[in-house]
């Protein structure tokens, strides 16, 4: 970048004042959050999101130093471009799950099909004979938020979710997009969006072995200058909003 397009010591400055008034915003937004999704409290988080860029940005570009400001999902969706105050919007959820008990899958499904054909005065078929057949009837009998409280009786493994909530003027006419539900979400459009993976507590975990790490090597230190005169040292041996059916 050359310099005169840098930007000046002032304007540097200035992001770091916004910063500093975005987290005194963000402070008080949660303490007087009033639920768990309070809307002033994830408008405070977008903008203190936008303060950090905005510094981080100037910061480089004029000394060449970055901040160790990591905004979550910062990267994953373009600025909001929809209407100011819509009139509708759409909640869409994906949850991925592994079955890693299929014959307990099977059994579940087996239940339910004797109970529904019992209850009917009819025999039982055999449609929960296979894992398609049986995934059908247990996702058809039950809320899919029941089937993510309770994934492991029905043999699941929970792998990666994530929830957008996108906004649009005016509601879709009935069945107007049943036949490509997933094929037209502008991320333009996307109000919030809230993922769920085992990458992100691996992360964690493995954030919380360093400290433990160093703090192991601190210890075996000072262990071994308090031993340092002795002879002889004995070793000691991870609900969602409700989907209508």
């Amino acid at each position: 970048m050359s310099d005169a397009a840098q930007p000046t010591a002032a304007e540097v400055r200035a992001a770091a004042e916004a910063i500093k008034t975005a987290l005194d915003r963000h402070l008080a937004a949660v303490e007087r959050r009033s639920g768990e999704d309070d809307p002033a409290v994830l408008e405070a988080f977008n903008q203190l999101a936008a303060a950090a860029e905005v510094y981080d940005e100037l910061l480089y570009d004029r000394y060449d130093e970055v901040t160790p400001f990591e905004i979550p999902g910062a990267e994953e969706l373009p600025p909001y471009a929809g209407p100011e105050e819509p009139h509708a919007i759409s909640v869409l959820i994906r949850r991925d799950y592994a079955v890693a008990e299929p014959q307990r899958l099977l059994a579940q499904a087996q239940r339910v099909e004797a109970a529904e054909y019992s209850a009917a005065g009819g025999l039982a078929e055999d449609a929960a004979g296979t894992v398609p057949g049986a995934l059908g009837i247990l996702f058809g009998e039950f809320e899919p938020d029941e089937i993510a409280s309770r994934h492991k009786e029905f043999g699941l493994e929970e792998g990666d979710s994530t929830l957008w909530v996108t906004a649009t003027d005016e509601a879709p006419e009935a069945g107007e997009w049943l036949e490509t539900p997933f094929e037209h979400i502008d991320p333009q459009q996307t109000v919030c969006r809230f993922d769920v993976s085992a990458v992100f507590d691996e992360e964690d975990d493995e954030g919380d072995e360093d400290e433990e790490g160093a703090g192991d090597d601190e210890g075996d230190g000072e262990e071994a200058d308090e031993d340092e005169d002795l002879e002889f040292v004995e070793d000691e041996g991870l609900e969602p909003l409700d989907s209508e059916k």
